[in-house]
């Protein structure tokens, strides 16, 4: 079993930084697929970025150029940096982690960017 505990959310104005960080418990951290998602409200859940067991990344195109996933496999951490953030990047963002076709999900962050 895995929890994850995603914070750094808050209000941010445009053009504004935001670090989120999700720290998960239990073992193996370090093997898990790890991502970050947001859901806008009246919107599906989208994926925003991911990071592999070995570093590799993926990331939506609202996110190239904007924002950094990275992981810290000594901290069982995962962060998301955002950067110059919209007013269209306001969701709640939420960690995922996947292994082995388990999947567990954080209680989510909220992230608000004024105009």
């Amino acid at each position: 079993q895995v929890q994850l505990v995603e914070s750094g959310g808050g209000l941010v104005q445009a053009g504004g930084s935001l670090r989120l960080s999700c720290a998960a418990s239990g073992a193996f951290f370090s093997m898990y697929r790890m991502g970050w998602y947001r859901q806008a409200p009246g919107k599906q859940r989208e994926l925003v970025a991911s990071i592999g067991s070995g570093g590799s990344t993926n990331y939506a195109d609202s996110a190239k150029g904007r924002f950094t996933i990275s992981r810290d496999n000594a901290k069982n951490t995962v962060y998301l940096q955002m950067n110059s953030l919209k007013p269209e990047d306001t969701a709640v963002y939420y960690c995922k982690a996947d292994l082995y076709g388990s999947t567990y999900w954080g209680q989510g962050t909220q992230v608000t960017v004024s105009s």
